[in-house]
């Protein structure tokens, strides 16, 4: 059957983020790995934490954590600022009157010469006005962070003119919208060609591009504190609910179906969010208009049937049925959205965090497979970040925050090329991860240009949550920001060169009293993680993929230094062990290279008896850069155009030692693992003596499993006891 062209190759084809004493200094650390287990039962909503430039959102009973405002993380130097600076630059220049031409066109009213953005966002494009949702969102980010005014003021311009279009398009648009909150780019014709079950490209996700605009609307008013936002957003929904409620489930199930013209982003979770700040009814009626019932169904009983389904078409609706679960206590909802993240993370994702090919999801495990020059969707990586954020707030499973720092990290922070421009967000839309490919920048008006720009605006906001109680402050991330925390009087600053190295330092700079801390013990962290409070080494174990628990009275002042070293590791396609990736800590790192073919890198001849990948791995001169078999290998966030390998084949045909060859073949047990890799997962060894015997130990378990002849093992044995392996 053939494949849809995606939209990527159809924009191709068509377009040329009070001081006081040390009172106790007793500290105690435990560490702990929460199971998942079940949800809190629902409530109703309480007042959530209100930043000090917006009105946030209610928050949910449902949720055991809960996120910071966006305003009261601040960043502080390093990469990830350096990245945000760059976009920050972007939202201040970029005409507002340009992202209001479709509106303005559509309404009747002057355009004021303005020229529409380009890319799908052009005057006769059928996912108009998608870009201007995302601009909103933008500045509302942008201003929680800096406060600057002149954001602000573009931000409230940008809504005024968009009540403006609601407004007309009431009064006299042509055709005249069946609802006076009907608020588009385009007239309602491809609402109401959709409910006619028309097919992708003669309509184009028309409830997409309205969640888009009602997202950056409702982030208006709860970053920026915008009524008027909210005012257009609740007849938005309005006008959803006049639509939608009236049609049967049936219909609207065959709808959601559709390939891409069925597309609604995230509608069932800016309905529910509507709903949480309206109380109107008929919000959250509309929000359960978009049960995906069959997928949502299949989800909840794990079963996994994504195979050739769009990937970013579904990604953002199992946030939206986190949503309603939080509204509906239905735990079918819940149940999908755990199973739906285990069916990605892990079995459908790259090493960089990305999942997808050619906006797809291939089968089960295929990663290898399915390596090209279009993998990892910018924007469904954006979703599935958002989903693993809300996940935690119910459950605080670590793998959760370990894969949204992995995506974070590589693919996201990759995501933005290392250049100015305030004419395009320059942000990637697919990211290849086959040989010698090579990231394209740019995506004015598309998808992933829209999410790329909220990217990288709100990198500070899953740093620090807290506990429901407040009894807690989780620290996730381990990059620069400063946490304000007016209810517990506490200002926290933590310095660190993340991504560069792994240590931080966590300074009480205001306030006092007693507080579990939860560090994050990532699951890269195998080389040790220490945690040092004032200078004195914390008990506890700290376990890779769990949190460690610091109880304390803590005091001004207080330094809280946290250590996990980086160190060189592969991870393995799981379709092709030979397919790896190697990362430095969290970090991947990418050969850079043109040739359109696997690389092939074999370790294991140049290992010692520390049995560590340093020693066939070796600085190149830079931070963070070194050198093998030739050839530069980087950290992937470095935004530039060059060509690289993600992936390399790992060659290891026969068993040997430093320079010593024992002419065996290096077989595979059947689990992808040969005998080299048990070898070396032994190590390091103090003594030749360990490794030879280590080496015989193992050598005659293979004999006696029929996987190594007499002969061989003798030559094995004998290759261990010649090779002069270093300590």
């Amino acid at each position: 059957m053939p494949q849809l062209p995606s939209r990527r190759r159809l924009l191709r084809l068509t377009a040329a983020a009070a001081a006081v004493p040390l009172l106790e200094p007793a500290t105690t650390a435990t560490a702990a790995v929460p199971a998942p287990g079940p949800l809190a039962a629902p409530a109703a909503y309480p007042g959530g934490p209100t930043g000090t430039t917006g009105s946030a959102l209610p928050v949910p009973e449902t949720w055991t954590v809960r996120p910071f405002p966006l305003d009261a993380v601040r960043l502080g130097e390093g990469t990830f600022r350096s990245k945000r600076d760059l976009m920050l630059e972007y939202a201040r220049a970029y005409p507002a009157d340009r992202i209001l031409a479709v509106f303005r066109a559509n309404a009747g009213l002057d355009t004021l010469g303005a020229q529409p953005p380009g890319g799908w966002e052009t005057s006769d494009g059928n996912l108009r006005g998608h870009y201007g949702g995302h601009f909103l969102t933008l500045l509302a980010q942008a201003y929680a962070d800096t406060r600057e005014a002149e954001l602000k003021a573009k931000l409230d311009y940008l809504v005024t003119a968009l009540g403006e279009c609601q407004e007309a398009l009431a009064e006299h648009g042509s055709p005249r919208p069946s609802h006076p909150g009907y608020l588009a780019a385009y007239p309602e014709t491809q609402f109401i060609l959709l409910e006619s079950y028309t097919t992708y490209p003669t309509i184009w996700a028309p409830y997409y591009t309205c969640h888009k605009i009602m997202r950056g609307l409702l982030d208006a008013h709860t970053l920026a504190g915008d009524e008027r936002a909210l005012e257009i957003a609740s007849k938005m929904g309005d006008w959803v609910h006049s639509r939608l409620g009236r049609l049967p489930k049936a219909q609207l199930e065959r709808m959601w179906s559709i390939y891409i013209a069925g597309e609604y982003g995230g509608m069932n979770e800016v309905m529910a969010d509507l709903y949480a700040l309206t109380g109107r009814a008929e919000h959250l009626a509309a929000a359960r208009c978009f049960d995906n019932t069959a997928l949502l169904e299949a989800c909840s009983q794990d079963r996994d049937i994504l195979e050739g389904k769009h990937a970013n078409q579904h990604i953002p609706q199992f946030t939206g049925y986190l949503r309603l679960f939080d509204h509906t206590g239905e735990d079918t909802y819940a149940e999908a959205a755990r199973n739906f993240w285990g069916m990605v993370v892990g079995p459908r994702t790259y090493s960089l965090g990305g999942t997808g090919q050619g906006e797809m999801f291939r089968a089960r495990g295929a990663i290898a497979a399915t390596l090209d020059d279009k993998n990892a969707e910018t924007c469904a990586t954006y979703n599935m970040l958002k989903l693993s954020r809300h996940l935690f707030f119910h459950d605080q499973n670590p793998a959760y925050m370990d894969y949204y720092e992995r995506a974070l990290t590589n693919q996201i922070l990759a995501s933005r090329r290392d250049s100015r421009s305030t004419g395009s967000p320059e942000v990637t839309y697919f990211v290849g991860m086959g040989p010698g490919v090579r990231r394209d920048y740019g995506n004015t008006g598309t998808c992933c240009g829209g999410t790329g720009m909220e990217n990288h605006t709100k990198y500070q906001d899953s740093v620090y949550f807290r506990s429901a109680d407040g009894r807690a402050l989780y620290v996730n991330l381990y990059l620069a920001a400063t946490l304000e925390w007016p209810e517990k009087g506490f200002v926290v600053s933590q310095t660190s060169d993340f991504p560069d190295e792994g240590a931080s330092t966590l300074t009480v700079v205001e306030g006092s009293g007693r507080l579990d801390l939860k560090l994050r013990v990532p699951d890269w962290a195998t080389r040790g993680f220490t945690v040092t409070v004032n200078g004195v080494r914390q008990p506890g174990r700290a376990v890779p993929g769990s949190y460690l628990t610091v109880s304390r009275r803590w005091a001004r002042g207080d330094r809280v230094r946290v250590s996990a070293p980086f160190g060189l590791r592969i991870e393995k396609a799981p379709d092709d062990p030979a397919v790896q990736s190697l990362f430095y800590g969290p970090v991947l790192l990418v050969a850079r290279s043109a040739e359109p073919t696997f690389r092939s890198f074999s370790f294991y001849k140049d290992f010692t008896l520390r049995g560590d990948l340093a020693d066939a791995v070796r600085p190149e001169g830079r931070p963070m850069h070194f050198t093998s078999h030739g050839l530069v290998l980087a950290p992937f966030h470095i935004g530039d155009d060059s060509q690289y390998h993600a992936y390399f084949k790992r060659s290891e045909p026969v068993i040997v030692f430093g320079s010593a060859d024992s002419g065996v073949p290096n077989r595979d047990r059947g689990d992808g693992r040969a005998f080299l890799d048990l070898v070396w997962d032994r190590a390091p060894f103090s003594t030749s003596g360990r490794f030879v015997r280590a080496v015989r130990a193992l050598a005659g378990e293979w004999l006696s499993e029929g996987l190594l002849t007499r002969s061989e093992r003798d030559r094995v044995v004998s290759a261990a006891a010649r090779a002069d392996l270093r300590t």
